[in-house]
């Protein structure tokens, strides 16, 4: 997990996502396993977590959902989806989550599909 350390400096435990989100924590377990959020395990006792910057302060970052529905599909595993996410890209500028957080998706979309061919 050492890369995705590297990359991501803040997690959440779902608790917290729901806390943020004003959901129950079923709820939040329901966004991950329909794709709209991303967890990976973490810590001693593992536990899951998602990455604070796939929130806003108005909810879930826009587009994301999309953009994991196209990795996935592409063949990529959270890890690696998390990685391509938050790693900088100065052709953007930027991370593509910090693109889908100022809710720019057509240029994160375009590259998420070529490498998805």
């Amino acid at each position: 997990m050492n890369a995705l350390d590297e990359l991501i400096t803040d997690w959440l435990n779902l608790p917290d996502v729901a806390l943020q989100l004003d959901l129950e924590v079923s709820r939040v377990r329901r966004l991950i396993e329909d794709g709209e959020l991303v967890s990976v395990r973490r810590g001693d006792p593992e536990v899951r977590m998602v990455p604070a910057e796939m929130l806003t302060e108005n909810g879930i970052a826009p587009h994301l959902q999309g953009t994991i529905t196209l990795l996935r599909d592409g063949g990529f595993d959270d890890v690696e989806l998390l990685t391509w996410l938050f790693t900088e890209d100065e052709t953007l500028p930027g991370r593509p989550i910090d693109q889908l957080r100022k809710g720019q998706r057509g240029e994160v979309r375009r590259r998420a599909q070529a490498l998805a061919l």
